[in-house]
């Protein structure tokens, strides 16, 4: 037997690697279990090409729970260990790499979250054991060996009877750390973070029907004929499945094998994802991986976090901002490559450079996944506009290379249901909608009903009437106006239609100047200032003689303050104030002019003023009740 010192100078460096190693001590079992799965991969490779003489056979990863030893085994059947290469990984290497890592980050490793990067995987052990052992034979022809370390920098390394190829490591668990003993944690930290792991990892038995045994036909006296019981059979509970979706070919996958591999990954996920995009590059850098595209909300807190992080199948994290572009953390599914570092702080990702090429990788592929949907069945992309638009115009206001590949896919609705993409509605409109100026205006609604006698009123002209109702469509209209030549977006209520597409011809005022001055100065004696500002138009004696509307910049300024923007304009605390627009043309108008009674003429613009009103919303409460009641008196 070989006693002797690890070779470190740092004396206290156990108590260092419990503190600092990560904040989360169920890392270790992760840990562990990548390091078993080297183990076996590199057999396999040394087996293929001839330089280990063994049969590689089926080998599989076993967790094993002794509870009343308090002690939990990883055994591998991978390549294992001679005595001197103990000594050199573990008592050398390892070491090296664990004062490294100290000498470094001492000061701020606490939630970095730092151990694969130093060749420190297997002292996460003594995060959660006091004692670990190793017992491990290599593929060579060598002894097995068996090494022992309680938590000091003293070691002992003797000779063990081990006769099987591998690895097992035994883990004396410390006082505290009880809760991994439980048959219960440890089966939810292996579906954690090693359901996709290349290697079967066996954690205890289970019951399943025997499906060698047909159940035989049973025949009753009375000729009743039932089934007898399954014969059930103990195997093993293989818990990951080593070969997941995303590391075959897009060739050999059918729809079905997407489907099934989503309720893999979201077992609580009832509702099926509209679409997948399978991504698989291998230059400049490898990326494989399958997104999936659920159905949105418009809520754009609720999706994050989804895409699930691996590296070799290993999971790192569901937490993938910075990696993937912003807008795209609302969707699902998986995203593997060894190019991203297993181990290392969110900071380190989001500077890394093979982190930035992959996260402008998934845009384009996204991009281009999203125009040949739109090709091949745009009719079933129309259909599913309104559940993924959130996403696309996020991405749109987000990523500039996304911005430009939009043109071909993004689509602007209609209030009548008719989809346009931006090239197709400019050629429709440009006739109609172009002002005086000779800028191109497009109109929108935000709200069928609440605006529906506005969207009439733009119809009747022959103009067509957007439905625009995502809540960042702000944002988005902004950057459209700063991007596209000479184009404004003007809601329908921002004005009376007229102002709003300016013509050259304009219509004349019944009303004389005089005539003019006197109703505003009428109107303003009973119309609350601080409110509505009045303003006297002459217009078709058709249209409504009372119009509410709110200036397109305020109402934008606020809307764009509410989704996190332009707090620069200080609009957070302004009163809603409103536009009066007021028909001089209109005959009720000159009615109200014409009257002889002063309380008269003031009923009348009260009534006109509340119809305006209601018609907008914006009658509640007090007012709306009295409203109503004077509606019936007038009636009477």
């Amino acid at each position: 037997m070989t006693k002797g010192s690890i070779n470190v100078s740092v004396e206290n460096i156990f108590p260092l690697i419990k503190k600092f190693l990560y904040s989360d001590h169920e890392i270790f079992l992760r840990e562990l279990i990548s390091n078993a799965t080297d183990a076996t991969l590199k057999l396999k490779h040394l087996s293929n090409i001839g330089e280990a003489k063994v049969e590689y056979g089926n080998p599989q990863i076993e967790i094993r729970i002794d509870k009343d030893a308090k002690k939990l085994h990883i055994i591998d059947q991978g390549l294992g260990m001679t005595a001197e290469e103990v000594e050199k990984y573990i008592n050398q290497v390892a070491f090296s790499g664990a004062e490294e890592f100290l000498d470094k980050y001492k000061d701020s490793a606490k939630d970095s979250g730092i151990i694969g990067h130093f060749g420190l995987g297997f002292y996460s052990a003594f995060m959660v054991a006091d004692k670990v052992e190793i017992i491990t034979k290599s593929f060579k022809d060598e002894p097995a060996a068996h090494w022992s370390c309680d938590g000091s920098p003293e070691f002992t390394l003797e000779a063990h009877d081990k006769t099987e190829r591998g690895t097992e490591i035994i883990l004396h668990i410390s006082e505290g750390e009880e809760e991994f003993l439980e048959d219960g944690r440890i089966r939810e930290l292996l579906t954690k973070y090693n359901k996709f792991m290349p290697v079967p990892i066996k954690f205890g038995t289970k019951e399943i029907n025997d499906p060698e045994h047909e159940p035989a036909t049973i025949t009753d006296k009375d000729g009743k004929e039932t089934k007898e019981p399954h014969r059930q059979i103990t195997v093993d509970d293989i818990i990951n499945n080593p070969n997941p979706a995303w590391t075959k070919q897009p060739t050999d996958l059918k729809d079905e094998d997407y489907s099934s591999f989503y309720r893999e990954l979201y077992p609580m996920q009832f509702e099926e994802p509209l679409f997948n995009i399978h991504l698989n590059v291998d230059y400049p850098f490898n990326l494989t991986g399958i997104l999936y595209f659920p159905k949105m909300t418009n809520d754009l807190n609720v999706q994050k976090d989804r895409i699930q992080l691996y590296q070799n199948q290993v999971f790192v994290t569901d937490n993938v901002e910075g990696i993937v572009p912003e807008f795209l953390t609302m969707l699902r599914g998986v995203i593997d490559s060894p190019d991203i570092p297993l181990n290392v702080s969110r900071s380190y990702l989001q500077a890394d450079g093979a982190v930035k090429k992959i996260s402008s990788y998934i845009t384009r592929k996204v991009a281009d996944k999203l125009k040949s949907l739109f090709n091949n069945n745009r009719e079933d992309f129309e259909a599913k506009w309104n559940d993924i638009k959130v996403v696309i115009e996020y991405g749109m206001l987000s990523e500039e290379k996304f911005f430009e590949k939009a043109d071909a896919f993004a689509l602007y609705p209609t209030v009548d249901g008719t989809y346009y993409t931006y090239e197709e509605l400019y050629n429709k409109i440009k006739a109609n909608q172009t002002d005086k100026d000779d800028k191109l205006v497009i109109l929108y609604a935000a709200d069928k009903d609440e605006q529906h006698s506005y969207i009439e009123s733009a119809k009747a002209k022959g103009y067509e009437v957007l439905l625009l109702d995502s809540p960042i469509v702000s944002h988005l209209i902004q950057k459209l106006e700063s991007t596209k030549e000479n184009v404004s977006f003007a809601r329908v209520d921002g004005d009376h239609i007229d102002n709003l597409i300016k013509k050259d011809d304009t219509t004349i005022s019944k009303l004389d100047e005089d005539q003019k001055k006197s109703l505003d100065e009428l109107l303003k004696e009973v119309i609350p200032s601080e409110k509505f500002m009045v303003q006297l138009e002459a217009m078709d004696s058709e249209a409504s003689p009372f119009i509410i509307t709110q200036p397109e910049f305020m109402r934008r300024m606020k809307e764009i303050q509410a989704t996190g923007g332009g707090g620069m304009f200080g609009m957070g605390n302004m009163p809603e104030m409103y536009n009066l627009v007021v028909n001089t043309n209109h005959e009720l108008v000159s009615e109200i002019l014409n009257t002889k009674t002063k309380k008269k003429q003031e009923r009348l613009i009260n009534q006109s003023l509340d119809l305006a009103r209601l018609s907008q919303g914006l009658l509640k409460g007090e007012e709306l009740t009295n409203f109503i009641k004077r509606s019936y008196d007038m009636i009477k």
